[in-house]
Protein backbone atom coordinates (compact mmCIF):
# COMPACT_ATOMS: atom_id res chain seq x y z
CA UNK A 1 0.00 0.00 0.00
CA UNK A 2 1.46 3.37 -1.04
CA UNK A 3 1.93 6.08 1.55
CA UNK A 4 -0.02 9.31 1.34
CA UNK A 5 2.25 12.27 0.70
CA UNK A 6 -0.34 15.04 0.85
CA UNK A 7 -3.72 15.91 2.32
CA UNK A 8 -6.98 14.58 0.84
CA UNK A 9 -7.67 17.84 -1.04
CA UNK A 10 -4.37 17.65 -2.92
CA UNK A 11 -4.80 13.91 -3.54
CA UNK A 12 -8.25 14.61 -5.01
CA UNK A 13 -6.78 17.32 -7.27
CA UNK A 14 -4.17 14.83 -8.52
CA UNK A 15 -6.78 12.11 -9.10
CA UNK A 16 -9.02 14.48 -11.07
CA UNK A 17 -6.13 15.82 -13.16
CA UNK A 18 -5.12 12.23 -13.97
CA UNK A 19 -8.50 11.77 -15.69
CA UNK A 20 -7.75 14.54 -18.20
CA UNK A 21 -6.74 13.08 -21.61
CA UNK A 22 -2.98 13.21 -22.04
CA UNK A 23 -2.25 13.25 -18.30
CA UNK A 24 -1.30 10.10 -16.43
CA UNK A 25 -0.69 9.80 -12.67
CA UNK A 26 2.86 11.20 -12.86
CA UNK A 27 1.95 14.08 -15.15
CA UNK A 28 -1.04 14.84 -12.93
CA UNK A 29 1.24 15.05 -9.87
CA UNK A 30 3.59 17.43 -11.70
CA UNK A 31 0.66 19.55 -12.91
CA UNK A 32 -0.89 19.66 -9.43
CA UNK A 33 2.42 20.67 -7.86
CA UNK A 34 2.89 23.42 -10.47
CA UNK A 35 -0.63 24.73 -9.87
CA UNK A 36 -0.10 24.75 -6.12
CA UNK A 37 3.23 26.56 -6.44
CA UNK A 38 1.57 29.19 -8.64
CA UNK A 39 -1.61 29.30 -6.57
CA UNK A 40 -2.35 33.01 -7.04
CA UNK A 41 -1.43 33.18 -10.74
CA UNK A 42 -2.85 29.83 -11.89
CA UNK A 43 -4.83 27.78 -9.39
CA UNK A 44 -7.29 30.44 -8.22
CA UNK A 45 -8.04 31.78 -11.75
CA UNK A 46 -8.35 28.21 -13.07
CA UNK A 47 -10.82 27.30 -10.31
CA UNK A 48 -12.84 30.44 -11.05
CA UNK A 49 -12.85 29.74 -14.81
CA UNK A 50 -13.95 26.15 -14.23
CA UNK A 51 -16.74 27.32 -11.93
CA UNK A 52 -17.98 29.70 -14.64
CA UNK A 53 -17.73 26.95 -17.27
CA UNK A 54 -19.87 24.59 -15.18
CA UNK A 55 -22.60 27.23 -14.91
CA UNK A 56 -22.50 28.61 -18.46
CA UNK A 57 -21.40 25.88 -20.89
CA UNK A 58 -24.20 24.51 -23.08
CA UNK A 59 -24.49 22.05 -25.96
CA UNK A 60 -25.93 23.73 -29.04
CA UNK A 61 -29.36 22.28 -29.84
CA UNK A 62 -28.80 22.95 -33.57
CA UNK A 63 -25.32 21.59 -34.30
CA UNK A 64 -24.04 19.96 -31.09
CA UNK A 65 -21.13 22.36 -30.55
CA UNK A 66 -20.10 23.32 -27.01
CA UNK A 67 -20.48 27.02 -26.20
CA UNK A 68 -21.86 29.39 -23.59
CA UNK A 69 -25.00 30.08 -25.64
CA UNK A 70 -27.65 27.98 -27.38
CA UNK A 71 -27.67 28.24 -30.35
CA UNK A 72 -23.89 28.60 -30.45
CA UNK A 73 -21.85 31.42 -31.99
CA UNK A 74 -21.23 29.40 -35.16
CA UNK A 75 -24.93 28.79 -35.77
CA UNK A 76 -25.87 32.43 -35.16
CA UNK A 77 -23.02 33.93 -37.23
CA UNK A 78 -24.72 35.58 -40.25
CA UNK A 79 -21.43 35.54 -42.21
CA UNK A 80 -21.45 31.74 -42.38
CA UNK A 81 -22.82 29.93 -45.42
CA UNK A 82 -25.98 28.11 -44.25
CA UNK A 83 -26.11 26.04 -47.46
CA UNK A 84 -23.00 24.03 -46.49
CA UNK A 85 -22.86 21.79 -43.43
CA UNK A 86 -19.66 20.07 -42.34
CA UNK A 87 -20.44 16.85 -40.45
CA UNK A 88 -17.91 15.83 -37.79
CA UNK A 89 -17.75 13.07 -35.18
CA UNK A 90 -16.88 15.17 -32.15
CA UNK A 91 -16.55 18.78 -30.97
CA UNK A 92 -12.75 18.39 -30.99
CA UNK A 93 -12.96 17.76 -34.76
CA UNK A 94 -15.10 20.88 -35.20
CA UNK A 95 -12.53 22.95 -33.31
CA UNK A 96 -9.68 21.44 -35.38
CA UNK A 97 -11.41 22.41 -38.64
CA UNK A 98 -12.13 25.89 -37.30
CA UNK A 99 -8.41 26.34 -36.54
CA UNK A 100 -7.70 25.55 -40.20
CA UNK A 101 -10.05 28.43 -41.20
CA UNK A 102 -10.50 26.86 -44.64
CA UNK A 103 -14.28 27.25 -44.92
CA UNK A 104 -16.93 29.54 -43.54
CA UNK A 105 -19.68 26.93 -43.26
CA UNK A 106 -22.01 25.56 -40.59
CA UNK A 107 -21.35 22.34 -38.67
CA UNK A 108 -23.10 19.26 -37.35
CA UNK A 109 -21.59 17.14 -34.55
CA UNK A 110 -22.66 13.48 -34.67
CA UNK A 111 -21.45 12.64 -31.17
CA UNK A 112 -19.41 9.65 -32.34
CA UNK A 113 -19.54 6.97 -35.03
CA UNK A 114 -21.61 3.89 -35.70
CA UNK A 115 -20.10 0.96 -33.83
CA UNK A 116 -22.43 -2.04 -33.37
CA UNK A 117 -19.83 -3.88 -31.26
CA UNK A 118 -19.86 -0.99 -28.77
CA UNK A 119 -23.65 -0.69 -28.88
CA UNK A 120 -23.59 2.60 -30.83
CA UNK A 121 -26.34 2.68 -33.42
CA UNK A 122 -28.01 5.49 -35.39
CA UNK A 123 -30.25 6.38 -32.43
CA UNK A 124 -27.24 7.13 -30.22
CA UNK A 125 -25.94 9.71 -32.72
CA UNK A 126 -27.50 12.95 -34.03
CA UNK A 127 -28.20 11.51 -37.48
CA UNK A 128 -31.96 12.21 -37.33
CA UNK A 129 -31.27 15.84 -36.43
CA UNK A 130 -28.96 16.15 -39.46
CA UNK A 131 -31.60 14.67 -41.78
CA UNK A 132 -34.14 17.11 -40.30
CA UNK A 133 -31.80 20.06 -40.97
CA UNK A 134 -31.45 18.97 -44.60
CA UNK A 135 -35.20 18.33 -44.97
CA UNK A 136 -35.96 21.89 -43.82
CA UNK A 137 -34.31 23.11 -47.03
CA UNK A 138 -31.59 25.60 -47.87
CA UNK A 139 -28.74 23.04 -47.68
CA UNK A 140 -26.94 22.31 -50.94
CA UNK A 141 -23.84 20.45 -49.71
CA UNK A 142 -22.98 18.10 -46.86
CA UNK A 143 -19.26 17.61 -46.26
CA UNK A 144 -18.54 14.38 -44.40
CA UNK A 145 -15.47 15.27 -42.31
CA UNK A 146 -15.36 12.03 -40.34
CA UNK A 147 -12.19 10.23 -39.36
CA UNK A 148 -10.66 7.84 -41.90
CA UNK A 149 -11.27 4.83 -39.65
CA UNK A 150 -13.47 1.80 -40.30
CA UNK A 151 -16.16 3.23 -38.01
CA UNK A 152 -15.87 6.67 -39.61
CA UNK A 153 -16.25 5.29 -43.14
CA UNK A 154 -19.15 3.06 -42.06
CA UNK A 155 -20.87 6.14 -40.63
CA UNK A 156 -20.17 8.09 -43.84
CA UNK A 157 -21.79 5.35 -45.96
CA UNK A 158 -24.82 5.25 -43.67
CA UNK A 159 -25.20 9.04 -43.84
CA UNK A 160 -24.93 8.97 -47.63
CA UNK A 161 -27.79 6.44 -47.75
CA UNK A 162 -29.91 8.54 -45.36
CA UNK A 163 -29.38 11.69 -47.47
CA UNK A 164 -29.83 10.04 -50.88
CA UNK A 165 -33.47 11.16 -51.15
CA UNK A 166 -32.60 14.85 -50.90
CA UNK A 167 -31.32 17.24 -53.55
CA UNK A 168 -28.03 17.74 -51.75
CA UNK A 169 -24.44 17.10 -52.81
CA UNK A 170 -22.58 14.81 -50.39
CA UNK A 171 -18.81 15.17 -50.40
CA UNK A 172 -16.00 13.92 -48.18
CA UNK A 173 -12.53 15.06 -47.21
CA UNK A 174 -9.83 14.25 -49.73
CA UNK A 175 -6.05 14.62 -49.87
CA UNK A 176 -4.11 15.09 -46.70
CA UNK A 177 -6.07 12.90 -44.28
CA UNK A 178 -4.22 9.60 -43.83
CA UNK A 179 -6.17 6.35 -43.60
CA UNK A 180 -6.64 5.57 -39.92
CA UNK A 181 -5.85 9.18 -38.97
CA UNK A 182 -7.89 11.36 -36.63
CA UNK A 183 -8.70 14.99 -37.38
CA UNK A 184 -7.76 16.35 -33.97
CA UNK A 185 -4.11 15.28 -34.47
CA UNK A 186 -3.61 16.86 -37.93
CA UNK A 187 -2.03 20.24 -38.57
CA UNK A 188 -4.01 23.19 -39.94
CA UNK A 189 -2.37 23.08 -43.39
CA UNK A 190 -3.32 19.43 -43.90
CA UNK A 191 -6.89 20.10 -42.80
CA UNK A 192 -7.19 23.13 -45.09
CA UNK A 193 -5.90 21.13 -48.08
CA UNK A 194 -8.29 18.29 -47.28
CA UNK A 195 -11.30 20.61 -47.18
CA UNK A 196 -10.36 22.37 -50.43
CA UNK A 197 -9.78 19.07 -52.26
CA UNK A 198 -12.99 17.35 -51.17
CA UNK A 199 -14.62 14.91 -53.62
CA UNK A 200 -18.05 13.31 -54.08
CA UNK A 201 -18.68 10.36 -51.76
Amino acid sequence: MSKRIAGPEIERLIQLLAKVPGLGPRSARRAALHLIKKKEQLLAPLAAAMGEAVDKVRVCSTCGNVDTSDPCMICTDPRRDPSTIIVVEDVSDLWALERAAAMNARFHVLGGTLSPLDGVGPDQLTIKQLVTRVAEGGVSEIILAVNATVEGQTTAHYLTDQLSGFDVKVTRLAHGVPVGGELDYLDEGTLAAALKSRTAF
